[in-house]
C-alpha cells in the first residue's frame, strides 16, 4: 500500500513538472525563439521589449488556453469512460462535439453579432449546442422512468453522425465561408486571446472541481447500478450532474478551440496503465495530461510547416488516431 501511494505521488509530481517544462517549452518554441530566462525575467521585471510583446500578447495566452482545455476535455474522456464502463467513450460519442461544432457553424452561417459574459457569437452557439445535444440525446434515451447506458450510446452516436452531416450539407451551400467553417471545424488555438483563457478559465476550472468532487461516487458507479444504489446513490441524478457538467467543458472547449478530437480518449488510458482505474487519481491525472499532450501538440502543430500552422485538432488526430487503433486490437484480442 505503502509503495502504491508512493508511486502514486511521485506520478502527481512528476505530471506537475511536466506540465511546467512543457509550458515554459511551448513560449519559447515559435518563429522567434525566447530563452527561458528571459521568460522569466519577462513575467518577473516586465520588460518592454519586442519578446516581451510576442510573450505576453500572442504566446503565453494561447500555451495556457491549451493547458486548460486540454485538462477539461481529457478529464470529460475519463469520467464518461467511467459512466458508459466502455474504454472507447469520450465526448464525441454523445454528440456534444458534433452538437458544438454545428453550433458554431450556425453562428459563422448567420453573421449573428451578439455576447453574452464577453463569451462572442461563435461560442454562444457552440456552448448552447453541446447542451442542447445532450439533453436531446438524453430524452431520446430516457424511458419508463430509466435511462439505459446502451440506449444513451446509441443515441449519441447516431445523433452525432446526423449532426456531422447536417454540417457537411451547410457546407456545400455556402461555398464562400466554407474556409472559415473547416478551419473552425479541424480545432485551431491560433486566435487565441486573454479573454478566452479568462473565459474557457471561468467556465472549466470549476467544472473540473465538480468532476473530482464525484470521484468516490463515481468509483462506486463504475462497481454496477445495483450496489450504487444500495450504497444510497441516486445513480440518475449523479449521471445526470456528471453528463452536464462534461458538456460545459466541451462547450467551453469548442467555442474557443474549435474540434479537438482523440484527447480524451488518450488522456486517460494512459493514466489508467500507470496508476490504476481509481478515478480518485485517474480524473486528475488525465486533467494534468490533457494539458501536456495539448500544449506539445498545439507547439509542433506551429512549427512542423513554419511559416504556416497544422490545426491542433489535426494533431490530436494524428496522435490519437494509431492510438484509437491500438485500443480498438486490444480489445478484441
Amino acid at each position: 500500500m505503502k509503495i502504491d501511494n508512493k508511486r502514486n505521488w511521485f506520478m502527481g509530481v512528476f505530471l506537475i513538472v511536466f506540465l511546467i517544462v512543457s509550458l515554459i517549452f511551448a513560449a519559447a518554441t515559435g518563429a522567434v525563439k525566447i530563452s527561458a530566462s528571459e521568460i522569466i525575467a519577462i513575467l518577473t521585471k516586465g520588460d518592454d521589449t519586442v519578446n516581451a510583446s510576442i510573450l505576453m500578447e500572442i504566446r503565453l495566452p494561447r500555451v495556457l488556453l491549451a493547458a486548460v482545455l486540454g485538462a477539461g476535455l481529457a478529464a470529460v474522456g475519463g469520467v464518461m469512460q467511467a459512466i458508459f464502463k466502455n474504454p472507447l467513450v469520450d465526448s464525441y460519442t454523445l454528440g456534444m462535439s458534433s452538437g458544438a461544432a454545428l453550433g458554431a457553424v450556425l453562428s459563422i452561417l448567420t453573421g449573428i453579432n451578439i455576447s453574452i459574459l464577453g463569451i462572442k457569437t461563435t461560442g454562444v452557439f457552440a456552448f448552447a449546442g453541446a447542451v442542447l445535444t445532450l439533453f436531446f440525446v438524453y430524452s431520446l434515451a430516457y424511458t419508463r422512468n430509466r435511462m439505459s447506458i446502451n440506449s444513451l450510446l446509441l443515441s449519441g452516436v447516431a445523433v452525432s453522425y446526423f449532426l456531422a452531416s447536417v454540417i457537411s450539407f451547410l457546407m456545400m451551400l455556402n461555398h464562400d465561408k466554407i474556409e472559415h467553417i473547416v478551419f473552425w471545424t479541424m480545432g485551431s488555438l491560433s486566435m487565441a486571446t486573454w479573454d478566452e483563457f479568462f473565459i474557457s478559465s471561468v467556465l472549466t476550472i470549476p467544472s473540473l472541481a465538480v468532476l473530482m468532487y464525484y470521484t468516490r461516487e463515481l468509483n462506486i458507479l463504475v462497481m454496477g447500478e445495483d450496489a450504487a444504489h444500495h450504497l444510497g446513490i441516486n445513480t440518475f441524478a449523479l449521471k445526470t450532474t456528471l453528463l452536464i457538467t462534461c458538456a460545459v467543458i466541451v462547450g467551453s472547449v469548442v467555442s474557443t478551440g474549435g474540434t479537438i478530437a482523440f484527447l480524451g480518449l488518450v488522456a486517460p488510458h494512459i493514466i489508467r496503465l500507470i496508476v490504476g482505474s481509481d478515478n480518485k487519481k485517474v480524473i486528475p491525472y488525465s486533467a494534468l495530461m490533457g494539458s501536456i499532450l495539448l500544449v506539445l501538440a498545439d507547439t509542433a502543430g506551429r512549427v512542423l510547416i513554419q511559416p504556416a500552422e497544422i490545426p491542433v485538432g489535426v494533431m490530436t488526430s494524428i496522435m490519437g488516431g494509431p492510438f484509437f487503433i491500438f485500443l480498438l486490437k486490444k480489445q478484441k484480442n
